[in-house]
């Protein structure tokens, strides 16, 4: 037969004492007292929560799961603490499971309520003390979630703006390059008509094309020079255009430089064309240099174009299932480009990949959204200056996704508190304190990954673990 606590004896415990004799009759009538032996777990984080436990006598330890290690969070032999349905009163409107894991230290004994009946009797002799509750429960749930929807939006204004920038440079650039491509054609049919008006033969006309195609080779071919070795190769070239009667030769050696021309291959022209129309033939092909970099600077700014269209498409994942198998470097390669109006020229990014970890099961939008909370705190870390590691690598089945930055690192009073929700160590405004906080529950909650981090100054690293194989994903 199951013992069971007078009303008297109920009394005695804190929780209540000030309860009346017909409540305390009643719960005397429904609660029973419960042995647990030494290292028993009276309860699991997780698990239905079916009971309310009361402690009676004994010593317990009170864990949470965090970042996949069981921490332990509280131990005590005080009579009368309690622990699992705590939330029952709420009903079914949450997730009805253990908060966290209870063991018993020692042999101990409890008082015991079904969970419905802890709910009732709360419910019914504490109507306002509930609805107080209940207002400050949801109205948390519903401020959480309205902040978090605001700071991905805020997010995704600001690496919009980004992209609109990075889009505009190219964009510009190619439309400078066009009107200047547009003069330069001109001008070479111009000079191309006054070399075609009969002063040369046929044989030089063509030598003088052939050597057209040569410049059109050594202008996609072109090395880059230093500042130095620039500014001495176009001092040379000058200087060989005044020896020969050249107008205006310091203006064509800057363009003939980047095209790859040298003295030698001036004088080799010159030994093609007759002395007098070495100007107007080197004019035309100094037309053709100019032409044949502009149309590789278009081609450039396209290039770029398409590059960031394809990052963003990559990132926003638009035109894709949520829940799809991805390549990570992808995703990270998108977002660092989304990213990159945001991370100062004093950062310096260093990629290190395993390029031969496998696709992974994994909801590709929300994971770019870590990565960005990730390398956004991370950049803000360093405050303009250091170095931005985005490393990726394979542990025990699993894919590791590193983020590291140097900078002045996480103080140890609040590393355990930075997954908290609306914890933040940024000024007033500047911060919600969710960003951590909902990049944990997508790593945890919806990919059954993990997520850690180790700091000190100067070396600050988080490290994202997720499943390689959909069936550990589910």
């Amino acid at each position: 037969m199951s013992k069971r606590l007078t009303p008297d004896e109920l009394r005695t415990l804190f929780l209540f004492e000030s309860l009346d004799d017909d409540q305390l009759a009643r719960l005397a009538a429904d609660g029973e007292v419960e042995h647990r032996d030494a290292g028993t777990v009276v309860y699991a984080e997780g698990e239905p929560a079916t009971c309310f436990f009361v402690l009676l006598e004994g010593t317990v330890a009170m864990s949470r799961r965090v970042h996949g290690d069981e921490v332990e969070v509280n131990r005590t032999e005080q009579r009368g603490v309690y622990g699992g349905a705590t939330q029952a009163y709420i009903g079914e409107r949450v997730s009805q499971t253990y908060l966290n894991t209870l063991r018993a230290i020692t042999d101990s004994e409890f008082f015991v309520l079904p969970a419905d009946v802890m709910a009732a009797a709360v419910r019914e002799w504490f109507p306002m003390a509930i609805h107080l509750l209940e207002g400050l429960f949801f109205g948390m749930r519903a401020t959480q979630t309205i902040v978090g929807e605001r700071e991905r939006l805020l997010a995704l204004g600001s690496l919009s703006a980004g992209l609109t920038h990075e889009l505009n440079n190219p964009a510009a650039a190619a439309v400078r390059a066009t009107s200047t491509l547009r003069e330069r054609v001109s001008g070479m049919r111009q000079k191309l008509a006054m070399i075609a008006d009969g002063r040369l033969d046929g044989t030089q006309l063509h030598r003088l094309v052939e050597l057209q195609d040569d410049a059109v080779k050594r202008a996609a071919s072109a090395p880059k020079l230093s500042a130095l070795a620039t500014s001495d190769a176009e001092d040379a070239i000058a200087d060989w255009l005044d020896d020969h009667d050249v107008t205006g030769g310091w203006d064509l050696a800057a363009t003939l430089v980047a095209g790859g021309v040298d003295v030698e291959w001036l004088e080799h022209i010159a030994s093609t064309v007759e002395d007098g129309d070495l100007e107007p033939a080197l004019r035309w092909l100094c037309y053709t240099v100019d032409t044949e970099l502009l149309m590789g600077e278009i081609e450039d700014s396209v290039t770029r174009i398409s590059g960031l269209v394809a990052a963003a498409k990559q990132y926003s994942q638009l035109d894709r299932t949520p829940y799809q198998t991805i390549n990570v470097h992808d995703l990270l390669d998108a977002t660092l480009t989304m990213m990159q109006a945001k991370i100062p020229k004093g950062v310096r990014v260093v990629k290190d990949y395993d390029r031969a970890l496998p696709s992974i099961p994994a909801y590709a939008a929300e994971l770019n959204q870590v990565w960005t909370n990730l390398i956004d705190n991370a950049v803000g870390a360093m405050d303009g200056e250091g170095t931005l590691t985005v490393r990726t690598t394979r542990e025990d089945g699993r894919l590791i996704v590193e983020i590291s930055d140097t900078g002045s690192g996480i103080a140890p009073e609040i590393r355990q508190r930075i997954f908290e929700p609306f914890f933040t160590t940024k000024p007033v405004g500047e911060g919600t304190g969710l960003g951590l906080d909902i990049s944990y529950r997508i790593v945890v909650n919806k990919h059954h990954g993990d997520i850690r981090v180790e700091s000190q100054p100067g070396a600050t690293t988080f490290r994202v673990y997720l499943p390689i194989d959909d069936q550990d994903a589910a």
